[in-house]
């Protein structure tokens, strides 16, 4: 996909009065492993597996965020840090994947109305910290990057994902104008993913 090219330069933030949403680098480790642990119970909904487990050290955090690091520059996957105004705080994450990507073109995809996978310009995931989403910071973040994909980024075809265990995320995409466009099998998961667009 042409947002994935290295020579396509990528838009590098997007900012409100209540957020930033840049890169992730790897100085960001202990404030991402801060959120993370505060929200794990969340992000085993969200990834349908154990992770993160109650003895995850920030030293694997590192590893994970040199990864996303990596990725991010190397254009196969982009990986955002969500941080409060001054960039104190880590509040959460918003990932990008090509329907490419490898864990996605390993899911079995079923489309629920119609629509073609092949045209779905990217795929983004996101989730924000335990407190953050009780107070609703999790719909601000939504249609934040809704026009953010639509006006910067110029998607015509967005597909947000969570997982159907992560109840209060499908609630949310479900409280907006978007439904469920694709459900993928991914291997080794009990549940669906819900792309909705």
């Amino acid at each position: 996909m042409a947002f994935t090219e290295t020579t396509e330069p990528v838009p590098a933030e997007l900012r409100t009065g209540e957020f930033t949403v840049r890169p992730i680098v790897v100085a960001d480790t202990e404030r991402d492993y801060a959120a993370v642990m505060e929200t794990r119970e969340d992000l085993r909904l969200w990834r349908q597996t154990a992770w993160p487990e109650d003895g995850f050290m920030v030293e694997e955090n590192r590893e994970d965020v040199v990864d996303m690091e990596e990725r991010h520059a190397a254009h196969r996957a982009f990986n955002y840090t969500v941080v409060d105004p001054a960039g104190s705080t880590c509040l959460g994450c918003v990932y990008v994947f090509p329907t490419s990507a490898t864990f996605l073109a390993k899911c079995g995809v079923t489309a629920v109305d119609g629509d073609e996978w092949s045209e779905v310009d990217a795929v983004v995931f996101f989730w924000v910290r335990l407190p953050q989403r009780k107070a609703g910071m999790d719909g601000r973040l939504l249609d934040a990057l809704r026009v953010w994909f639509r006006d910067v980024w110029k998607f015509e075809k967005t597909g947000y994902a969570t997982s159907e265990t992560f109840r209060q995320q499908v609630e949310l995409l479900n409280g907006t104008d978007l439904t469920v466009k694709f459900e993928l099998d991914e291997p080794g998961k009990a549940g669906k993913r819900l792309v909705f667009g």
